[in-house]
């Protein structure tokens, strides 16, 4: 039986790719069910099975796969692995929907070899340099296993969070929302409670004002724009945010979830970025049987396989 904290721990992951799960059918659409009650019924830009995770926890599993093997995720050796595993692991062989900027890169690193953690962030600075848009929100919907690997340690967390962001997306902005969403992960697992504020300390006071705009307007306000990884943090905190009173960690992560895909927009990668969060504070209990039943996705995880991959990296 596992302690709380290690519930919470597995619940990371776990509740992360439900969220994503959970949203896929609606992303091409930009807006949730009509009824306001969304199912993991597939399809979306994947064609993914009812259940199937997307991109999302997809990348977030190469990550974890390194940090469960024990490496520390601020060296070049382990972000080579990282590198190798995104081009030659996910997008040669697993990838079902690729962002227009994780593509983008990849596909040239991919056309470059030997891949290593230098090459991608060459390409992404060349990227950076043409188009000066690599703030995308696909760095930040795979963060939490970095947060897994450094809990309770708010210095490399940081270091970390932003070394792995790096690796696809050039802009600083994505490494500053990492480390905010990262620590307030590890706040989540050890606490069991919200707080975004944990990591103002560590990024730029801009931050601030705008998660403070998140806890005052509804998860939709972001959804235009929610490819831009500030929409995304803020969406994902919105929903998170409103739910954050509800007593029972079983409705408040369902309802969390479920806030996250009825805002509209890229609704699979904000309910990632939310049921990370929700999941560290809620635990891989609260995640309804149902979603627990069908979850699944590459490389042939399903909730025990996201639960226990989880939990080595921590230990990792």
């Amino acid at each position: 039986m596992k302690s709380e904290r290690d519930d919470r721990v597995a619940g990371t992951l776990l509740a992360a790719a439900c969220g994503d799960a959970l949203g896929v059918h609606y992303e091409p659409s930009q807006r949730g069910p009509a009824d306001g009650d969304p199912q993991m019924l597939g399809g979306g830009y994947g064609h993914y099975a009812p259940g199937e995770y997307s991109d999302d926890t997809q990348m977030a599993v190469v990550i974890a796969q390194v940090a469960a093997s024990g490496a520390d995720l601020r060296s070049e050796d382990a972000l080579d692995r990282v590198a190798s595993g995104f081009v030659q692991d996910w997008f040669g062989g697993g990838a079902t929907d690729v962002g227009a900027q994780t593509r983008a890169l990849l596909g040239r690193a991919a056309a470059r070899p030997p891949v290593d953690a230098a090459s991608l962030r060459s390409i992404g600075a060349d990227l950076h340099r043409e188009s000066g848009r690599t703030a995308g929100n696909g760095s930040l919907m795979r963060t939490s296993p970095v947060a897994l690997a450094f809990l309770g340690q708010a210095d490399a967390m940081a270091e970390a969070a932003r070394a792995v962001s790096a690796l696809t997306h050039h802009d600083p902005v994505a490494g500053e929302a990492c480390v905010l969403w990262c620590l307030a992960i590890s706040h989540a697992v050890l606490t069991g409670s919200v707080d975004l504020s944990v990591g103002l300390s560590r990024v730029p006071e801009s931050w601030e004002d705008r998660i403070r705009e998140a806890e005052t307007r509804p998860v939709s306000d972001f959804a235009a724009q929610s490819g831009w990884v500030v929409a995304a943090l803020q969406g994902a905190w919105a929903a998170v945010f409103g739910v954050r009173d509800i007593a029972d960690p079983a409705e408040r992560l369902r309802k969390g979830l479920v806030a996250a895909v009825n805002g509209g927009g890229d609704t699979d990668t904000v309910a990632a970025i939310a049921g990370a969060l929700l999941g560290a504070s809620c635990g891989a209990s609260a995640v309804p049987a149902e979603w627990r039943a069908i979850v699944h996705g590459w490389p042939g995880l399903d909730a025990d396989g996201l639960e226990a991959l989880a939990l080595a990296c921590r230990r990792g």
